[in-house]
């Protein structure tokens, strides 16, 4: 299943200019990645995989169209999985973006 090019235009929208970017095909979806780490994925299935700092999971989790990222039946400790529905709105984007990206650059390089 091909990812939603216009999400993904979306997202390179809000992190285009971010050091370290850059793109990568992976779990059937688009991974944006800052100095090798991923930060935000455009998923495949719709909508969006982010990068959250694990000690807030919790309450990403509790929002709208949030919720535990599982792969393979486990889930992934700091990943949320976000409903498209929940990407809609510009503002809404931003902010599961900038969530990835604020701690995907916090990570050191790989």
């Amino acid at each position: 299943m091909a990812y939603d090019e216009d999400l993904a235009n979306r997202v390179r929208e809000l992190v285009g200019r971010e050091p370290g970017l850059a793109e990568r095909r992976m779990f059937g979806g688009l991974a944006m990645m800052l100095r090798g780490n991923m930060a935000v994925v455009v998923r495949g299935a719709g909508g969006l995989m982010v990068r959250v700092d694990p000690a807030e999971s919790e309450r990403a989790l509790a929002e709208p169209g949030a919720e535990a990222t599982v792969m393979r039946g486990r889930p992934m400790r700091g990943w949320v999985t976000v409903d498209p529905s929940a990407c809609e709105r510009d503002t809404d984007l931003a902010r599961w973006v900038e969530r990835g990206v604020r701690f995907a650059g916090g990570l050191p390089a790989r």
